[in-house]
């Protein structure tokens, strides 16, 4: 598996990331047995992958629990990243000093380790200054606790400010950003990836299959079945889920689905594949976060980046996917005489 830097880091990172939100029994979000997780991982690492990612949210702590007890005597092979900022129990959430620092010794704690590669704040706050935050996490780095930092969910202009501020205390800059990006969700084209590029930060991708709805199992006019994820989400009485569902099953994101099927019917190769592929050889993309349940699954993702795509099925995915990003795609100012 191929590796390069993250942004203008000498961190290498695989291009295929292991996102480990499935792994836990909290919520009962995951399908599978610690074992099953462990396997995962291993088959990961065989693979030439080294890049995996968690976060303290994810099932009350308990993904870093299972993460740690899995590279217990190996974890010096592996670029580690975790996330801190949203509330695991009662003790609040957010970027202050306070907050981060409880969460990363806590993040430490659960990973059996002393020190984190890729500390990332999961959202912005808008609650602290931001030279509080950046100034917070340099102090993480100086201590060794943590060798690089980052950033998830930023906007554009938050990026900026992130970055000019780590300058103003004299401290350490993000790296990288991890953004959602896929054929159907494009809209960091606009600013976020030419403000990534511009301020030296690798993006890690994830939300590629959009969903499931570019896994080709939806269809226009037909119900989805009750056991998928849509149909689950469909299916219950909280409002949010059911609003998320209906806005990825609209008429844009399934004509894209559909061709996306067509498409991979001609390579031979399944939708996901094709949808993985695709987002892995966007400019601007460093590493593609994939998020398997199993070891078939991961296979099957793994897939995705030894497959290219020819010229003119990237042309048609890119044309079907197209979206108006209006003149902050940088496209006007080619027309602005000089």
């Amino acid at each position: 598996m191929d590796h390069l830097n993250l942004g203008h880091s000498g961190l290498r990172v695989s291009r295929a990331c292991l996102g480990t939100m499935n792994f836990g029994t909290e919520y009962g979000l995951a399908a599978g047995d610690e074992a099953e997780a462990g396997r995962v991982i291993d088959a990961f690492l065989e693979a030439g992958g080294n890049f995996i990612d968690t976060a303290d949210l994810y099932h009350r702590g308990e993904t870093e629990e299972i993460l740690g007890r899995a590279l217990k005597g190996r974890r010096e092979w592996v670029v580690l990243a975790t996330k801190g900022a949203m509330p695991v129990g009662p003790e609040g959430r957010g970027l202050s000093r306070r907050h981060l620092t409880r969460a990363l010794d806590a993040s430490l704690r659960r990973l059996g380790t002393d020190y984190i590669d890729l500390y990332q704040c999961h959202q912005w706050d808008p609650l602290t200054p931001i030279d509080e935050v950046m100034a917070t996490l340099d102090a993480f780095v100086r201590a060794g606790k943590v060798r690089y930092l980052g950033c998830s969910n930023f906007t554009a202009t938050q990026i900026v400010e992130s970055q000019w501020a780590a300058e103003r205390v004299g401290g350490t800059p993000f790296v990288s950003l991890q953004p959602q990006y896929s054929l159907v969700q494009r809209v960091i084209e606009a600013e976020i990836l030419p403000a990534c590029e511009r301020h030296g930060m690798g993006t890690v991708v994830y939300g590629t299959l959009g969903g499931g709805v570019l896994t080709g199992r939806y269809r226009h006019g037909e119900i989805p079945d009750p056991d998928s994820r849509m149909g689950r989400l469909l299916g219950q009485s909280v409002p949010a889920a059911n609003r998320w569902a209906r806005s990825l099953l609209n008429d844009r994101n399934l004509a894209i689905a559909e061709e996306l099927v067509k498409v991979a019917a001609e390579l031979g190769a399944a939708p996901a594949e094709v949808a993985l592929a695709w987002v892995a050889g966007r400019p601007g993309v460093t590493s593609v976060l994939i998020g398997p349940r199993s070891v078939e699954q991961l296979r099957g993702n793994l897939a995705a980046f030894e497959l290219e795509l020819p010229r003119e099925v990237t042309a048609r995915l890119d044309e079907i996917s197209h979206l108006d990003l209006g003149p902050m795609d940088g496209s006007f100012f080619h027309l602005v005489p000089r």
